[in-house]
């Protein structure tokens, strides 16, 4: 699985209520969700960011409430991965259950700016900065998150699974 687009990096500890602020919760819409993505960090987010385009945050991103709408809104605005430095717990899971993927890498956080473009392997951990001439290595995603995040999630891994039997 290949990626290429543009970098949008935070900071350490961008919460849930700042990827989807409490707000906007009424809605289950994931059209809706991306629309407001981000937007009380970057208030332009959701007008710039392209299918394909890729989150590099420092440590302990997603921490806060165990909301699934921030994963959902983040690929919803059409990220196709979220590079950190760490992640908190539940956003980890949270995120592979509805097959978004992410990859932790201290090196391309510390490297790589805002508006960088990158190409990415995720099924290898393999990160490229096109724009500074650059590659960092994160640790693939073991198979079977790679499954999941292939078949679009959890559920849809389970039925794929069950269903070919």
């Amino acid at each position: 699985m290949k990626i290429r687009g543009t970098a949008f990096k935070y900071g350490d500890n961008v919460d849930t209520d700042v990827i989807i602020p409490a707000r906007h919760l009424n809605s289950s819409d994931h059209e809706e969700l991306s629309k407001h993505c981000m937007e009380d960090i970057d208030k332009c987010f959701s007008d710039k960011v392209k299918e394909g385009d890729f989150i590099v945050a420092g440590s302990n991103f997603g921490c806060g409430s165990s909301r699934e709408h921030a994963p959902i809104a983040i690929k919803a605005a059409g990220i196709s991965c979220v590079i950190a430095y760490s992640f908190a717990r539940i956003f980890y899971r949270n995120a592979i259950n509805i097959g978004l993927p992410i990859l932790e890498c201290k090196e391309a956080v510390k490297n790589i700016d805002y508006g960088d473009e990158l190409a990415v392997d995720i099924s290898e951990g393999i990160i490229k900065n096109i724009t500074k001439s650059q590659t960092y290595y994160a640790c693939p995603l073991p198979r079977f998150i790679q499954e999941m995040i292939s078949a679009g999630g959890l559920v849809n891994r389970i039925k794929t699974k069950f269903n070919s039997k």
